[in-house]
């Protein structure tokens, strides 16, 4: 059956070392009134010491957003959010903690898009990726989920793109994302060009 287009971002799937309970998160600091917005499932990066929106193309990335917590004045009280609603300041003297996937070891399932399948004779090379959310649609708003999605039409040996393709997802026979003759197929992915697995500081 030939899949459809229906990404939903980078969603932990395991680890290289095989171990389990952990989703290998770290937390970092979003600038108040940042304008991005930062969805579950979506590659971020850092910059000045923040929080900031992923590049597509030859850029290294910080991880997988999962989500944050920062006071919000509406309701006067501490909140946790599957997305950060760009825009929105902070109280000062109050901080907005975002979780990101950053273990170096955290390997993804993701769907993949393009004018063709990712095929077996891929697995070991690289691919982009891209989808950012710029306005969350009323759905998005509830669920927080990410719209990114591996680029089928971005795949090579060079170094510069951030993840690895590890394998095509076949299972359960039938399900969407599993032909692996037709676009939008879902793979498994691990970071190539992050912020931990390279040697140049920012």
């Amino acid at each position: 059956m030939a899949n459809t287009s229906a990404p939903n971002g980078f969603q932990l799937a395991g680890f290289l070392d095989g171990r389990e309970g952990s989703l290998g998160q770290s937390q970092w600091l979003i600038a108040s009134g940042d304008t991005n917005y930062y969805m579950t499932g979506d590659p971020v990066s850092l910059s000045g010491g923040y929080l900031t929106a992923a590049t597509v193309g030859a850029n290294q990335i910080l991880g997988i957003f999962i989500g944050c917590e920062y006071y919000s004045s509406a309701v006067n009280r501490v909140i946790w959010s599957p997305y950060w609603p760009g825009s929105t300041t902070v109280p000062s003297g109050t901080v907005i903690t975002a979780w990101v996937i950053t273990d170096p070891q955290a390997t993804f399932r993701v769907q993949s898009s393009g004018s063709a399948a990712v095929v077996q004779a891929n697995v070991g090379k690289n691919i982009d990726w891209a989808g950012l959310t710029t306005t969350p649609t009323s759905s998005q708003q509830f669920s927080g989920q990410s719209i990114a999605y591996a680029n089928q039409a971005n795949i090579s040996a060079s170094t510069n793109y951030a993840f690895r393709i590890l394998n095509l997802i076949t299972q359960p026979p039938g399900a969407n994302g599993t032909d692996v003759t037709t676009p939008y197929n879902y793979i498994t992915v691990a970071f190539n060009n992050q912020t931990f697995r390279t040697t140049t500081g920012l």
